[in-house]
């Protein structure tokens, strides 16, 4: 079993090197740019008065520099890739230390109205999301929150092999996370695609023939006035004009099709990269395999087909050059061409770009559970199961808490049982509750959930645990805490939940709360409903002794040496011990 934190530290020292011997190679590329521009100049003005030399001078010059600046351009990329993946390890080693409260919580993704978003810690500060998120694109970071709010209890079994598979190449991750950090996103991918979609072409077939016949005649004239045949360059000048009118023909519409495809450029350049690691990897999973067929296009790779489309991108992104402009399009008709290309492109690939995109963002949310479990080798993939044990579990624990100070229980709840529990103010009902409530999410997302064993019958969660006020509805608390209860009744007439409840009816006086709690437990009973329910009101334990399906079970709390006490420990039964007065006087405040 790989220690993470050991590989943590030798890959952040590994990448640390690789990033200063490229940036030793980038600044002797730097000199050697410098040296053939200046070599190139110095000849270009040398042979100033034999005009055909200096043009040759000056077109081989302009390759090499050409060749020396691409190079240049990779080692650069490489750098910046290498730099991000000494960034990603370092960052990995400062979560392992409990540091990650400054990161993306995903609050955005809270729903109010969901089954369970709002109850279980998922979202906000020192959130399961926050802690466990490594995504690096807006569109992966909302597939890793619909992964975890999807209560999908189909194919699980699939989706644990895609994950683990993941995490048994940290390196490949690694990579795919740095090359995506890269990506510079200056419209969402919803936008890019409905404007794909929308687009409606100018060119015609025409234009496909017009810049290369163009192009033909423009260097049959070069070649002309070279070899003397026509001695006037007055001639080319005029030729030079004739191109700039024809572009200047469809220069608005070219402008508008620049100024869309100008925000997209780099995105399409690096998804095209990402779509290749995505393409050479091998994968030991039916899911993650699918998702590789589905990039493919007539046989053809994406990344081969996006980076296709990049330069054609690059291509008419030379227009904003104006020696480029001038000479590019009064001689070649370059920007007819380039939007030719570019409109062909859309033509043919509007439709699949979606599912490009969406396979990207899969693997960017994906690549974050697959590092959970690499960094977690100790939790276990629960067994699937179809037994009448709904959760089966030994040693279960929450997988935020610190495992040196986190105390385990034990828990086996059976279909159409109910447990109540009870227990003293800070015993642990509450972490109780979303430890088994994030036990549900995790198995369902496909993760090892923080336990010795675990067998699982999946089932879908509903929660009611935390309720507010809201003055923008005019409601009250009670009001919609009510509200809420009903969404509960209503899903489990429709299909199965585990349902989590945690001190119901606050929002009322005690005497009503006991009488409301318990019609209410005993519907959810009479509806063959499964779950626990927390609660302070030791009078609700009472149904253990009328519903067979009630289980009463508590935290305690003892006064040792005049401090307060808490094992955690899950125990059958009903609490004795309550700690409000004391806390009062302890705390002075009675």
């Amino acid at each position: 079993m790989q220690n993470p934190l050991d590989y943590y530290k030798k890959y952040s020292e590994v990448y640390a090197v690789k990033t200063k011997q490229i940036s030793s190679k980038l600044r002797w590329f730097s000199l050697l740019r410098l040296s053939v521009f200046a070599l190139t100049a110095f000849g270009v003005y040398a042979m100033r008065l034999h005009w055909q030399v200096a043009v040759v001078i000056a077109v081989v010059g302009l390759a090499v520099f050409g060749f020396l600046l691409s190079k240049y351009t990779d080692l650069k990329t490489k750098k910046a890739i290498n730099k991000s993946l000494v960034n990603i390890n370092e960052e990995e080693l400062k979560i392992a230390a409990g540091d990650f409260y400054n990161r993306n919580d995903g609050l955005q993704f809270q729903d109010p109205t969901h089954f369970y978003s709002l109850d279980i810690d998922l979202f906000g500060r020192g959130s399961f999301f926050q802690f466990i998120n490594r995504t690096t694109i807006a569109e992966g970071g909302e597939a890793l929150a619909n992964a975890l709010k999807s209560n999908n209890i189909v194919n699980i079994s699939e989706r644990q092999t895609a994950i683990k598979a993941l995490s048994e190449q940290p390196e490949w991750r690694q990579l795919y996370s740095a090359t995506s950090s890269l990506v510079a996103v200056e419209t969402p991918a919803h936008n890019i695609i409905n404007w794909l979609k929308q687009y409606k072409p100018f060119t015609t077939t025409f234009i496909k023939w017009l810049p290369l016949v163009f192009t033909v005649l423009s260097l049959l004239i070069f070649g002309l006035t070279i070899f003397g045949v026509v001695s006037s360059l007055g001639f080319i000048g005029y030729w030079l004009v004739f191109g700039l009118g024809i572009t200047g023909v469809y220069l608005k519409k070219i402008g508008v099709l620049a100024s869309h495809t100008d925000k997209v450029r780099d995105t399409f350049r690096q998804y095209a990269t990402l779509l290749k690691l995505i393409e050479d990897a091998a994968f030991n999973s039916e899911l993650l395999q699918e998702k590789q067929q589905k990039i493919k296009s007539n046989n053809q790779k994406a990344s081969q087909v996006f980076k296709s489309f990049s330069k054609a991108l690059d291509a008419l992104d030379n227009r904003n050059n104006l020696i480029g402009a001038i000479f590019g399009n009064g001689l070649f008709l370059n920007d007819l061409k380039n939007a030719y290309r570019i409109e062909q492109w859309i033509k043919a690939n509007a439709t699949k770009v979606e599912d490009w995109f969406e396979v990207v963002s899969f693997f960017d949310a994906y690549n974050s559970l697959g590092n959970y479990v690499f960094n977690h080798a100790e939790f276990v993939f629960p067994e699937i199961v179809t037994s009448n044990a709904v959760i089966k579990a030994n040693g279960l624990g929450h997988p935020l808490l610190d495992k040196n100070k986190r105390v385990d229980s034990d828990l086996i709840l059976n279909n159409e049982q109910f447990f109540i529990v009870t227990g003293a103010n800070m015993a642990g009902k509450s972490t109780f509750l979303r430890t088994v409530s994030l036990h549900i999410v995790m198995a369902n997302v496909g993760l090892p959930v923080c336990a010795k064993t675990s067998q699982y019958a999946p089932v879908k969660l509903i929660t009611s645990m935390r309720t507010s006020d809201s003055l923008t509805d005019d409601s009250s608390y009670f009001f919609s805490e009510l509200t809420r209860l009903k969404y509960i009744v209503e899903a489990i007439k429709k299909e199965p939940y585990f349902i989590i409840l945690d001190e119901i009816l606050k929002g009322t006086n005690s005497t009503d709360k006991a009488i409301g709690s318990r019609k209410f437990v005993e519907k959810l009973v009479a509806s063959n409903a499964t779950g626990i329910i927390a609660t302070h009101d030791l009078s609700l334990c009472e149904l253990e002794n009328e519903l067979p399906e009630i289980k009463n079970y508590y935290f305690d709390a003892e006064i040792v040496n005049n401090e307060l006490f808490f094992d955690y420990k899950l125990k059958q039964g009903i609490c004795q011990n309550m700690n409000a007065s004391f806390l009062l006087q302890k705390m002075n405040i009675v």
